[in-house]
């Protein structure tokens, strides 16, 4: 299965709390619901719904975004939702070292402890559509530090959040992507799909030079 990181962001990479005031609190976080003033139903319906979940074979959550799905989505019962749809049916994944598959309480979950990197590398082996992150801050920066992200889909909201969980950080590894696809939604949402491509190297690049009073690259 490819391994797929699909999440909102702000202009600013705050990915935390995108969808409620109360959403994902953590660390102090006040400002939850930033999407809602650029909710289109063209974003949300054609992209995450129509491209994200349709692609969707497996899901692999952190604990909080596991939580939090599992406490809302169980509660949308209307056969064509897509994303209730996949959530409540598919075969899900929680990374945690506090819940047992016993208390997970949301269909078929299963509960990874330990040696993420490695058993999300023996999901990965198996066949089937993909095994889909959707949130999970922290997990989807391990995993892409360990270069098993295959693809991101993200949503980026034109918007400054100015604090909150950030998809990449300063603990992030540099690199470049291959863009696969993207537009810009009538409202400014940028809709990408980005591929990381090793063969962009960061550190040997040409630069801006001046040369006999004219600028090129060098």
């Amino acid at each position: 299965m490819q391994l797929s990181v699909n999440t909102f962001l702000s202009l600013d990479g705050v990915m935390q709390g995108p969808g409620g005031r109360e959403e994902d609190t953590n660390g102090g976080f006040t400002r939850g619901g930033w999407v809602m003033p650029f909710g289109e139903d063209e974003v949300f319906e054609r992209v995450v719904g129509g491209e994200w979940f349709a692609m969707a074979g497996e899901i692999l959550l952190g604990r909080t975004t596991f939580e939090m799905m599992r406490d809302y989505w169980p509660e949308v019962t209307d056969p064509d939702n897509p994303v209730a749809t996949v959530l409540n049916t598919h075969r899900k994944h929680v990374v945690s070292t506090t819940l047992d598959e016993a208390d997970a309480g949301w269909g078929d979950t299963t509960v990874i402890s330990a040696d993420v990197e490695g058993r999300v590398r023996a999901l990965k082996e198996r066949p089937g559509e993909e095994l889909q992150v959707h949130g999970s801050w922290r997990l989807a920066q391990t995993l892409h530090r360990a270069g098993l992200v295959d693809v991101f889909r993200l949503l980026v909201f034109p918007a400054v959040v100015g604090q909150g969980k950030r998809l990449f950080d300063e603990s992030s590894l540099p690199g470049g992507f291959r863009v696969e696809s993207g537009f810009v939604s009538a409202g400014g949402v940028v809709a990408l799909t980005l591929v990381p491509d090793p063969a962009i190297d960061l550190g040997t690049h040409d630069e801006f030079r001046v040369v006999e009073g004219r600028e090129t690259i060098a």
